[in-house]
């Protein structure tokens, strides 16, 4: 039998001055109900799913309830999961009408040969599956994190969601939900969404990320670092940086080659951003990302 664990997070681009005391006495309950769970005998694949349920449902971030309409004014939401043992993944991309994102996807990994459902298409499924659907949009959501001026129209907005966990049958899986940054293009997919760039689980590492997307799909962010954990690399160097100007001679350099000293820089790299690991607020220096491994994290 294996302890298991459980890793969640509220998402990157929180401000040092802001009070997220309800932020963390939500995500102290969900961690206290999901260690019940799996206390229980619960799956992993049970609970990554059903925490993000309860994230999405509280509209305390960018993810769920908590979404912010596009360009158009419509909400679309991504979400994806993996489940570590058997390595299948299901994903929904700029779902519209719905309540719970992630639920969708559940049902295209279960129901369907497919892996990722987009727009209309992923729409006419949950409506087949008769997936909870949101009739007053205006009403239902609760655009979190609008109000923050550090979020100007396409930049990182703080609130994507997402679980890793690791149950007492020693399997892995993890889940991302979120709405995507805020003023974003119609039709715009991050990592969220997307096995390998936002969210992977295998037999090693499950690993959920969170951030400006965009970068965490030019480095397949997520699975990279659960192969590097594979290879027994540290947490901290087995999460992938993105490759940054030499701004010595105006070119970009391989991160295998020397450079100039890096600057200490406000980014998913430094402290600051809040994530909830075992029952326990800690500082984020996983650049964006939240790993579960078998032998090295905190037990619940």
């Amino acid at each position: 039998m294996t302890r298991p664990a459980l890793v969640l997070h509220g998402g990157a681009g929180a401000r040092r001055s802001e009070n997220y005391d309800r932020e963390i006495a939500n995500m102290r309950a969900v961690v206290e109900a999901m260690a019940a769970r799996l206390a229980d005998g619960a799956s992993a694949l049970d609970v990554t799913v059903e925490a993000v349920v309860l994230l999405e449902d509280s509209g305390l971030y960018v993810a769920g309830r908590g979404a912010s309409p596009n360009l158009d004014g419509r909400y679309e939401l991504d979400a994806s999961l993996m489940d570590g043992a058997t390595q299948k993944a299901g994903a929904v991309a700029a779902l519209q009408g719905f309540r719970n994102p992630i639920r969708a996807a559940r049902a295209v990994m279960e129901k369907t040969p497919h892996v990722m459902l987009a727009g209309q298409g992923a729409a006419d499924f949950a409506r087949d599956q008769r997936l909870e659907a949101v009739d007053d949009p205006e009403a239902w959501f609760t655009r979190a994190g609008q109000g923050d001026d550090n979020h100007p129209p396409g930049t990182l907005a703080h609130g994507t969601v997402g679980c890793v966990v690791l149950d007492a049958q020693g399997r892995l899986a993890a889940a991302t939900s979120t709405a995507g940054v805020f003023g974003k293009m119609p039709g715009r997919v991050g990592d969220t969404p997307i096995p390998a760039a936002g969210t992977w689980a295998d037999d090693h590492a499950a690993v959920s990320c969170t951030g400006q997307g965009e970068y965490f799909i030019r480095t397949a962010a997520a699975a990279q670092t659960a192969w590097r954990v594979a290879a027994n690399q540290p947490l901290a160097p087995a999460a992938p940086r993105r490759h940054r100007p030499d701004r010595r001679h105006g070119r970009r350099r391989r991160p295998d080659r020397p450079g100039p000293p890096r600057q200490p820089r406000r980014s998913l790299q430094q402290p600051g951003h809040e994530a909830r690991l075992a029952g326990r607020v800690r500082g984020d220096r996983g650049g964006g990302v939240r790993v579960a491994r078998r032998l090295a994290c905190r037990r619940c």
